[in-house]
């Protein structure tokens, strides 16, 4: 296994939009990251303009995402979504700063 941050990733099925829809039973899996995930959700969602599980799924749901777009970052599949990406990174880290700074 890769050298970083080790996770194990559960998410777990808690309601349907339907009375009658089925709950799926949970997912677990690890994922590694050269970042420490929880501290990056812990910053974005201090103080961050959206609400606290919102601004911790983007945090974790992107961090997740772009470890696997940079273990495969000569995949095709990715190749349009890089630079794109490096930008609304960019700005996801100055109004992080910005927002934590506001106090």
């Amino acid at each position: 296994m890769k050298k970083g941050h080790r996770y194990r990733i559960t998410v777990e099925h808690l309601a349907t939009p339907r009375e009658d829809g089925t709950i799926r039973p949970p997912l677990s899996f690890e994922a590694v990251n050269h970042d420490d995930v929880l501290g990056i959700a812990e910053r974005v969602t201090a103080g961050f303009r959206y609400a606290r599980d919102e601004s911790a799924a983007l945090a974790i749901g992107l961090k997740l995402f772009t470890e696997v777009m940079l273990a495969h970052r000569d995949d095709p599949l990715f190749a349009d979504l890089q630079p794109a990406l490096r930008d609304f990174i960019g700005r996801l880290k100055e109004r992080t700063r910005a927002a934590t700074a506001a106090g």
